[in-house]
């Protein structure tokens, strides 16, 4: 794995209105260039706090909303109005407040859809949604995402990608169904690492002194199904966005990259 670019800011809330002003940056170049984008988002504190940034950014509305395709990374696999799912997160925060087209927000499903408590159909149909929007881009099996967000856990995991677990060592599929998830809820529905890294870019971005020796890890060349953010690398381009705490473990960067 190439080593990331790595751009430590002094404290989450820096680092969220950073993260969301680089994303209207993205975003824009992206359209510019072909017309239309696509984001991957992701939930958890931070992933949460940038869209909320976002939504209080003066450029905003430089975003095409109307022209960006809208997906999740992973999701809990709860009902639909339970306020555990990142979708319904990402609505408050963000979704509800500019013009997106619904039609190009790609949910996954809850557990009170269509496919019931059956979180394995729930994978499958997702993984057909990819499927559908590829054929779009004229190839198969997943859109070739503009940019795609991840926090990161205590222990490693991004997405719903936990060490060691099935969801880790899964190279066959684009989207799985987990369950007995160590962290609750238990039952999820994920992107694979094949699929996050189908990604041009991929934003790692968390805080905290908790994620420092994962992070650490996962720089100097961790097994990926022992440290699952290890393999969360974008075709294009990696970036790490990061506070001065989960840092802090890091080998001495380059000053440069110190904001």
């Amino acid at each position: 794995m190439t080593a990331p670019q790595v751009v430590v800011y002094p404290d989450a809330d820096v680092l969220a209105a950073a993260c969301a002003a680089r994303m209207v940056t993205t975003l824009t170049d992206v359209q510019s260039a072909t017309g239309s984008a696509s984001v991957v988002l992701t939930g958890g504190g931070i992933g949460i706090a940038v869209l909320d940034a976002l939504r209080r950014c003066a450029a905003r509305d430089a975003i095409d909303w109307g022209r960006l395709d809208v997906y999740w990374g992973d999701e809990r696999f709860v009902p639909r109005d339970d306020g555990e799912r990142n979708e319904k997160q990402a609505r408050e925060a963000l979704l509800d407040h500019v013009d997106v087209d619904p039609g190009r927000i790609h949910a996954m499903p809850p557990s009170d859809g269509w496919c019931g408590d059956d979180v394995g159909a729930a994978a499958a149909w997702y993984a057909e949604v990819l499927d559908r929007q590829a054929r779009g881009e004229h190839r198969t099996g997943a859109p070739m995402f503009d940019l795609l967000l991840l926090g990161v856990g205590g222990e490693g995991h991004v997405a719903s990608i936990f060490p060691s677990s099935p969801a880790a060592r899964d190279t066959d599929h684009l989207v799985t169904a987990v369950r007995d998830c160590p962290k609750p809820p238990p039952t999820r529905v994920s992107l694979t690492l094949p699929a996050i890294r189908l990604a041009r870019e991929v934003w790692i971005v968390t805080a905290g002194e908790a994620k420092a020796d994962v992070l650490a890890a996962a720089y100097t060349g961790a097994d990926e199904v022992n440290l699952p953010v290890a393999g969360a690398r974008g075709r294009s381009r990696t970036r790490w966005l990061l506070d001065a705490g989960a840092a802090s473990a890091l080998p001495e960067l380059d000053q440069t990259h110190l904001l």
